[in-house]
């Protein structure tokens, strides 16, 4: 069974808990992970991208020359992509992304991602999450005690005061529990839950 310690916001120890085996301590498969993070990554892609072709350059209306009985070869525009100005072949133009994740392998692949850090002694369970005011200094303390370079951390809710002193802070990010994936989870080296957090992510991905 797997089991975690919890800490309060001083690290100390305050208690433990069991933590769902299929959530947490799942095998690791690299391949689902690959293949979230590349979804991920796509669906952030803009897909902007553009030139124009033959038809979308202006002018180019009027054939050059007549078609015989001036050595060169016939052409019909000087808008074609072999003349300077002319427009592009097989450019880029405007496109999306994204490509589809069954839902049982995009829930597979976060259960291995959180599995990952729990099994590389990478995640660490607090009691809760609470700051008494936004403060970006009170934070980094916090985050300094835990001892951890570049960390995750997954609360339940909305969380004004600690998502804003978190906000400034270098290799450091607050996400809820609605909010959790893949790629940011191996983004960063260490991973900490709230304890509400953890409830609310097995509950989900239990389903």
């Amino acid at each position: 069974m797997a089991t975690v310690t919890i800490y309060n916001q001083d690290n100390k120890q305050v208690g433990e808990r069991e933590l769902a085996e299929a959530v947490f301590n799942t095998e690791v498969k690299e391949y689902l992970l690959h293949d979230m993070v590349r979804y991920q990554l796509a669906a952030r892609r803009q897909g902007t991208a553009a030139t124009k072709n033959r038809s979308a350059v202006a002018g180019g209306g009027k054939k050059p020359y007549r078609q015989k009985g001036t050595g060169n070869a016939r052409q019909g525009t000087t808008r074609a992509p072999h003349f300077v100005g002319g427009g592009a072949a097989f450019g880029p133009s405007p496109r999306s992304y994204d490509f589809k994740l069954n839902r049982k392998v995009k829930k597979a692949a976060l259960c291995s991602a959180l599995s990952a850090r729990y099994q590389a002694e990478k995640l660490v369970v607090v009691d809760k999450l609470s700051m008494d005011k936004i403060s970006t200094k009170s934070f980094a303390e916090l985050v300094s005690r835990f001892k951890l370079d570049g960390v995750l951390f997954i609360i339940d809710q909305a969380n004004s005061m600690v998502e804003l002193s978190a906000r400034n802070l270098h290799n450091v990010k607050i996400l809820r529990a609605d909010g959790a994936n893949v790629y940011d989870i191996l983004k960063y080296p260490h991973l900490v839950l709230t304890d509400a957090a953890v409830t609310e992510i097995e509950g989900a991905l239990e389903k």
